[in-house]
């Protein structure tokens, strides 16, 4: 397949680009800068410009960009950031696939956009499928804006796959780093009631997720989590485990609040208790459905 990516430099697409090469595909890589090699081509998602050409005889669209979510104060021109990056990005593949569909119907097309699993907001215990209704908070309402933004792709006959990823579980992930160096200092508990669930995925299968959906007869929205959610506390539990260190200082919710705030609220102690309904139903097999396993992998005490 010709496939092409935009995001690549990522900690998820930074592993995808060479798994689809070893995979045989060839990609293309949409680059904000200049062009470094001959498989690279430049866009300006900012202006909503690409070359069409770039993405006329392709057969898959993978789209990770987007500004990324940190634990820092959720400013106005914060927020801006977050949503315009994605709304952005995502509109100028979608209207581009959609010209290239124009011209050529009859080559069957896919594109794979980045989402989140924060698209169904604090859910509290219940299980979570993929027909779970949007939350109401900020990062909800901008997954749906996201996932809304593929309409024109979809409209044109476009097979478009939203990638509802949960918490990814690598040694370069920013969450592994900061519990990571938390745990270690011996500072590590529970965060809240501890209850809610983090739906987490290992990047191997998040990769393999992927590859999977390019053929997979599979559209809409597809939850990227593991099947085996854990609650805050099992995760706490776990790491300390895997780190040899006490747990010993639980914080509670409103500590959380008042230092995180709407990302504590919304990311830390809100939750999902997603399962990955579809892509277990397309036949997808989890290589990472042991937490304690995927955790030593992704802190080097495998």
């Amino acid at each position: 397949m010709k496939i092409a990516v935009a995001g690549a430099s990522g900690l998820i697409g930074g592993a995808l680009v060479p798994a689809l090469r070893a995979d045989g595909h060839e990609v293309r890589q949409l680059v904000r800068r200049t062009p470094r090699t001959v498989d690279e081509h430049r866009w300006d998602p900012q202006h909503r410009r690409i070359d069409e050409s770039v993405l006329r005889d392709v057969d898959a669209v993978i789209n990770l960009a987007g500004a990324p979510i940190r634990p820092r104060p959720w400013t106005r021109g914060y927020r801006h950031e977050l949503v315009n990056s994605r709304l952005d990005a995502t509109a100028t593949i979608s209207q581009a696939l959609a010209a290239a569909a124009a011209d050529d119907p009859s080559r069957p097309r896919v594109l794979l956009n980045a989402s989140g699993i924060g698209y169904y907001g604090d859910t509290g215990p219940a299980e979570i499928r993929e027909d779970a209704p949007p939350g109401e908070d900020f990062l909800a309402q901008l997954c749906v804006r996201w996932e809304g933004a593929t309409a024109a792709a979809a409209d044109a006959g476009v097979r478009v796959v939203l990638l509802r990823t949960g918490l990814v579980l690598a040694a370069d992930a920013m969450l592994i780093k900061v519990l990571g160096l938390v745990f270690r200092l011996g500072l590590g508990g529970r965060l809240g009631s501890g209850q809610q669930y983090w739906p987490w995925i290992s990047l191997d299968d998040e990769i393999g997720a992927m590859r999977h959906l390019l053929t997979a007869d599979v559209s809409g929205p597809v939850n990227l989590a593991a099947p085996a959610p854990a609650t805050n506390a099992e995760f706490t539990r776990v790491m300390g485990r895997v780190l040899s260190r006490p747990t010993p200082l639980p914080v509670p919710a409103f500590a959380v609040s008042a230092g995180l705030g709407e990302f504590g609220r919304s990311s830390v102690i809100g939750g999902q208790r997603a399962v990955p309904a579809k892509l277990l139903d397309s036949g997808y097999a989890f290589a990472d459905t042991d937490l304690e396993k995927t955790l030593r992998s992704a802190l080097g005490r495998g």
